[in-house]
């Protein structure tokens, strides 16, 4: 059942078409990625759905409602929330305090009737991101594996029903991917449906259950990543005209 339908959508900045007729849907409970070459349009994408900026024409239907014209903030009480590329933590508020700050969010109110409960919700947030060690930290302090990890937890904390995770692995080393994948897993495994944006090819493949690749604002390819890594036009428009030939002699 889809929970997300992305149907013809199209946005021009100028002379430029960002966005070109895409459509895709999101199925409940999955993990889909949108991947493709820098500039292809993914973050547009991501704007478009997210609300913050207004499409040309097509429908984001999100839960059988068309939410094009929705305001971030409406959209984000609807249960569809995104996380950003660069992460901008309150710097001078502990972990802890950064999540209750999204717990106090216009949705939260149908969830949190007193402060117990609100403060055993942010108790299982931070479990469920492996942010216990850091908990009463300030996150200038943080490193930016942790920070990554407290991007999610902010989003986590108002119990979503799609998160979009734009580029959760960017500024990371090898070492502190593996954490943060297992807690977009893990929340996935929850309930959350994730649209996960991501460079990292490797890291990507092992996350997503199913891939949506775009180039030049278009959709070019979907299917599984195995399916997706053996497609001639996704090669070709990482590597170049001729990149099939390269990767498959």
């Amino acid at each position: 059942m889809s929970i997300l339908e992305i149907k013809n959508l199209n946005k021009n900045f100028g002379g430029l078409r960002a966005s070109n007729d895409i459509s895709f849907s999101l199925e409940k409970g999955e993990r889909l990625g949108i991947l493709g070459p820098n500039g292809a349009g993914k973050t547009t994408i991501f704007n478009l759905i997210s609300g913050f900026i207004l499409p040309d024409s097509g429908e984001i239907i999100f839960n059988s409602k068309d939410i094009v014209g929705y305001q971030p903030e409406k959209i984000a009480c609807m249960g569809l929330v995104r996380t950003f590329q660069i992460v901008k933590p309150f710097k001078d508020l502990e972990v802890y305090e950064n999540i209750k700050v999204a717990t106090l969010s216009p949705r939260m109110k149908q969830f949190i009737k007193n402060e117990k409960e609100r403060k055993e919700w942010i108790d299982h947030v931070i479990e469920v991101c492996e942010l216990s060690e850091v908990r009463k930290v300030k996150t200038q302090l943080l490193p930016q594996g942790y920070l990554k990890k407290l991007e999610v937890a902010k989003a986590l904390a108002v119990k979503p029903e799609v998160v979009l995770l734009d580029e959760p692995f960017a500024g990371l080393t090898h070492s502190e991917i593996e954490p943060i994948a297992n807690v977009i897993i893990k929340i996935n495994e929850k309930g959350t449906s994730i649209i996960l944006i991501e460079h990292r090819l490797k890291e990507f493949m092992k996350i997503v259950e199913r891939v949506v690749a775009v180039d030049y604002g278009q959709v070019i390819a979907q299917g599984t990543p195995e399916e997706i890594i053996k497609n001639e036009q996704v090669i070709e428009s990482y590597l170049g005209k001729g990149g099939a030939a390269l990767v498959n002699p």
